[in-house]
């Protein structure tokens, strides 16, 4: 018996999301395929945490159990051979036989894309979401600091995945702005303890509402205090959005690009 760690990277476009849904095709179980067409062996694959319908990842990490005696790197080259071309297998990986890729994550790093101008990038339309005009992007910066710290995020948090509370701690908060083929791009990126459910889409949405000049830096924080998901902005597309790297203790979690 081995106890393994996959890191996987992931287009969302065309799934329900990473769980495995009755209403279509997910991640975990076009994964679970490829698994067992490599090994014979049907398990369940643990992810980090569950991305909905839309959303991609450079880095996610899952766990799994399993008595295939496969070499990791041949089995990340099998399971790449029965993949889609838009799921990949980054890193297989022997861990210790309490490793869990939920229970032992420390802190995940989301990052969120937008573009602005008068036209849309064609060959980026599928990975960010289009605010036409422009966006004052300090004063988003400066808004996000607002959330910065151990705060009560229910502001932020969609109905549907209730949890024990809605505390969580933000590290790293970032909006920042870059060219790319004549295109202007904005980055937020986030990096928190733990997420609630639409936590980072909901905060984007809520930038935007500053950047747009409907209103100013410090109305972000009127919204925290105010733990009422009505006083926040819309939430974003979930096209955008990108799980970045998740950390465990010890390590610094793997960052993720988008060559795999």
């Amino acid at each position: 018996m081995r106890f393994l760690k996959l890191t996987i990277a992931y287009d969302g476009t065309g799934y329900v999301g990473w769980q495995v849904q009755p209403n279509g095709i997910s991640v975990q179980q076009r994964l679970e395929e490829a698994w067992h067409n490599v090994t014979s062996e049907s398990v369940r694959i643990i992810a980090s945490g569950r991305t909905d319908a839309g959303v991609h990842a450079l880095a996610q990490v899952c766990s799994l159990t399993t008595t295939s005696e496969l070499p990791t790197v041949r089995l990340a080259a099998a399971l790449n051979a029965h993949l889609p071309e838009d799921i990949r297998v980054r890193q297989v990986e022997v861990v210790p036989v309490n490793f869990h890729a939920i229970r032992d994550a420390t802190g995940k790093t989301y990052r969120y894309q937008l573009q602005t101008g008068p036209l849309i990038d064609l060959f980026e339309r599928r990975y960010c979401w289009f605010v036409r005009g422009s966006l004052d992007v300090s004063a988003m910066h400066t808004a996000a600091q607002h959330l910065v710290g151990t705060h009560d995020f229910s502001s932020f948090e969609a109905t549907g995945a209730p949890r024990a509370d809605s505390i969580r701690t933000v590290t790293r908060l970032q909006v920042h702005r870059r060219q790319l083929r004549g295109c202007t791009f904005v980055d937020v990126e986030i990096t928190a303890d733990g997420f609630l459910y639409n936590m980072v889409r909901n905060i984007v949405g809520t930038l935007v509402v500053v950047g747009r000049g409907k209103q100013p830096a410090d109305w972000v924080l009127s919204v925290l205090q105010g733990r009422d998901r009505g006083l926040a902005g819309a939430t974003a597309p979930p096209r955008g959005l990108f799980l970045v790297s998740v950390a465990y203790a010890g390590q610094a979690g793997r960052r993720g690009t988008m060559t795999v």
